[in-house]
């Protein structure tokens, strides 16, 4: 029988916390291992081969894992294919074929060119990015197992050695044979319902190029980003001595045991006639401004011992693998509502920004383990770590980064949607829009460091906050306040904005009805070059790329303030599968976000060639040789895609021995 495709799931053990550290680092433990492979061949019955008891899978399943003319589905693939692609390597080496060019770190892993993923085709269509949630929600009579977790808590992971169960730190097979029994349905069931899962959505393909993208992004996965590994454990060394200096210095300072705790420090500052409600960080910087200066000190010292960066260098301790690279830190479709890229393990979407003009002599001093001249040099120890975080991304040896950004990537992309001219005129001509928009808005020219500069901020902070219908509370949420504007100054401000961008304000509500006309009159609607479709209880939106947004069970409702609303099924703010709210500017900041994220896709495919590392919403990372030209790759991400002609696209970038912004 010829195999042209297999549905697969695997259940495994490995030493390596997965959820720290990874399913690459989980994969290369010395003690991983495949206890279960169930697999489909061209949707036929399932076969759960037993490896842990003995079985072997079949010669022919084993060569098709690396054969590019067999599709290997699974739920959440990337899992699959890296175990499989050490698992191979261990075992069948005559089975195991990467791709790319000699060098590329991408060499240790299947190629991913002919695997697809359940996952991704139900996160397309506006589905939770679990199994079992997915399940549900599909209504699915065959649900995935709820007992699942407390088996591979017993089989999966190592167990703790007890006098009664003769110090063992793995459970097998024969310590629980009903378990076992139940488990191998466990894996059975997966299968079974990732494949109902490519059944019920048959009718709603993911597109070609789509799945390029994730083709894309495994390999991006694959390749992976170097790690400073010193660095780091400088860093970490460094942050236990700070902690225990601040602490020292605080306990001399307010005669508290424990200065950490909240309520002993909001009774010593009572004590001192400062009566708080909150020790949140926000709340303790703005307290420092106005308090006393023994005061204002000891809050600083609090403030500095709050800082959590350093669980990012924690967090790349755990997740570096053997070959000094951490893997996997992106989710292809993990924001669901656009179809952007979501950070893992790492989070490199929010790392704190670096400001620093001596970052690389800071760096140095971290890495050489001087914390003595950093504590003397620097007002804030912890604060140095906090800005060296993106710094300890380093390139291999004998090669750079290339980092390279769209610029004001959102903003040109609803200029152009809405046809809001004078700002595309603003982007051709290369203008600071901050200071067009604040010169719109006022009826003065205003200059970055020129006449009316003072009014540039408050340019800025509309432009950032108002694009997508706020108001005056997106004006606080943004810091207006903390920036210096009035109470009374926000509301005007916001009516200066929207006066000033006529054609996007009017196109937050012909997506308002485009929306609800195609929802209420099960029709298709479009606006400019957006096309709204209802069809079989989901509602579409095509993008200009071709991609569409999906929106599950949407209806008409009415609003908290009585007005009419639209409501669709997904996955809120508390990660549960709701009913959420929406109307015509959440829309469009949807529409705004999917296609600024095809532009970098866009541009990934036609960087492809170079080694890109990672990428953050408007920016790539490239690993290049030292003779890779900037300013070709910045021509090369500028490009106009053909799918959005007209649109004003401006890509700068610059060179660094480690990652750092610029």
């Amino acid at each position: 029988m010829e195999i042209k495709n297999l549905s697969l799931d695997l259940e495994t053990k490995s030493s390596v916390d997965i959820g720290k550290s990874g399913a690459y680092k989980y994969a290369e433990s010395p003690d991983f291992a495949i206890l279960l492979f169930g697999v489909s061949i061209n949707h036929g019955p399932i076969t759960v081969y037993d490896l842990a008891c003995g079985d072997s899978v079949p010669e022919e399943i084993i060569a098709a894992l690396s054969d590019d003319r067999v599709t290997k589905w699974a739920y959440n693939a990337s899992f699959e294919r890296v175990c499989l692609s050490v698992w191979l390597r261990r075992n069948y080496p005559q089975h195991f074929r990467s791709y790319s060019i000699p060098g590329d770190p991408v060499q240790n892993y299947l190629d991913p060119a002919s695997w697809k993923c359940t996952l991704v085709w139900a996160a397309y269509n506006g589905l939770p990015l679990g199994l079992e949630k997915v399940g549900a929600v599909l209504g699915f009579e065959e649900q995935k197992l709820k007992e699942g977790k407390d088996l591979i808590k017993y089989f999966c992971c190592p167990c703790k050695p007890t006098k009664s169960n003769g110090g063992r730190t793995w459970n097998l097979p024969q310590h629980a044979p009903e378990k076992w029994e139940l488990f191998k349905k466990y894996n059975e069931r997966d299968v079974q319902v990732e494949m109902q899962i490519q059944e019920r959505l048959k009718n709603y393909p993911v597109p070609d190029f789509v799945w390029d993208e994730y083709h894309l992004d495994q390999q991006i996965n694959d390749r992976g980003i170097m790690i400073d590994q010193d660095m780091v454990r400088e860093a970490l060394r460094i942050d236990e001595l700070s902690k225990t200096d601040l602490t020292v210095r605080m306990q001399k300072k307010t005669g508290l045991d424990n200065p950490n705790s909240v309520i002993q420090m909001k009774d010593y500052l009572a004590e001192n006639g400062m009566e708080v409600e909150s020790l949140g960080k926000k709340d303790v910087a703005a307290m420092i401004k106005t308090a006393p200066e023994d005061l204002a000190e000891v809050l600083s010292l609090r403030l500095q011992l709050a800082k959590s960066s350093v669980r990012k260098y924690q967090a790349m301790q755990n997740a570096v693998c053997a070959d000094g690279r951490c893997h996997g830190m992106f989710q292809f479709y993990g924001a669901n509502r656009s179809g952007r890229w979501a950070g893992r393990l790492i989070q490199l979407q929010n790392l704190p920004q670096n400001h620093m003009d001596d970052l690389e002599q800071a760096r140095d001093l971290v890495k050489a383990g001087d914390y003595e001249m950093l504590d003397m040099l620097y007002d804030s120890v912890p604060g140095v770590l906090s800005e060296l975080i993106r710094t300890a991304f380093i390139p291999r040896p004998g090669y750079k980064f290339v980092v390279s950004d769209f610029s004001a990537i959102e903003a040109r992309v609803l200029s152009h949607l809405a046809g809001e001219t004078w700002r595309a005129e603003v982007f051709h001509k290369g203008r600071d829009i901050y200071c067009e928009s604040a010169s719109r808005m006022f009826g003065v020219p205003v200059e970055k460091h020129g006449q009316n500069s003072h009014l540039r901020q408050k340019g800025k902070i509309a432009e950032l906050a108002l694009g997508y219908g706020g108001s005056v509370g997106a004006l606080k949420a943004m810091g207006a306040l903390d920036m210096g504007l009035t109470e009374d100054e926000l509301q005007p401000l916001v009516d200066m904005w929207r006066s000033s961008n006529p054609h996007i304000t009017q196109y937050w509500w012909a997506v308002d009805a485009a929306v609800k006309d195609a929802i209420q009159m099960r029709t298709q609607t479009q606006v400019g070059d957006i096309i709204f479709l209802m069809k079989n209880g989901m509602l579409f939106i095509t993008l200009p790329s071709g991609r569409r947004l999906a929106y599950v069970k949407p209806r008409i409702g009415e609003n908290r303030f009585g007005g009419e609303s639209v409501t669709y099924m997904g996955i809120d703010a508390q990660k549960k599968w709701s009913r959420i709210e929406s109307y015509g500017p959440k829309f469009v900041e949807n529409i705004v976000q999917a296609v600024s994220r095809d532009i970098l896709a866009h541009a990934m495919r036609t960087l492809s060639y170079s080694q890109i590392v990672g990428h953050v919403h408007d920016e790539l990372i490239i690993e290049c040789s030292p003779e890779v030209s900037l300013d070709a790759i910045c021509e090369q991400m500028g490009r106009t895609p053909p799918w959005i002609p007209g649109i004003e696209l401006r890509a700068d970038g610059y060179e660094c021995r480690f990652y750092q912004k610029q």
